[in-house]
């Protein structure tokens, strides 16, 4: 397992909270996130076995998908759904995942 996939987890794991807040005020929401989150674990697992052009695109994707996920934590808090002190170590970890997701596009 990549060590980015592992920072993925931990990603998840702080989304899981703030999925359920979200959730009460946008089950949509919740949902897009969640998925963003699942498709970068998903993309980057997949990109391990590829090679070339394919591993490229699939490591594009995880960053893509990481940028989504950034993106729903911070319209879900200028909705007022969370707030800034209970996102911070996702927006930290969705930072991470975004850069080095990136940088494995490349």
């Amino acid at each position: 397992m990549l060590d980015a996939q592992l920072l993925v987890l931990d990603l998840i794991r702080a989304l899981r909270p703030l999925c359920e807040q979200i959730a009460r005020q946008s089950a949509d929401l919740a949902d897009q996130l969640r998925r963003a989150a699942t498709s970068v674990m998903l993309n980057l697992g997949e990109g391990v076995r590829r090679t070339g052009r394919d591993k490229a695109r699939a490591y594009r994707i995880a960053a893509a998908e990481a940028q989504e996920v950034r993106a729903a934590i911070e319209a879900a808090v200028a909705w007022g759904w969370v707030d800034d002190a209970a996102v911070a170590p996702a927006r930290a970890l969705a930072d991470r995942v975004g850069r080095v997701t990136y940088a494995l596009a490349r």
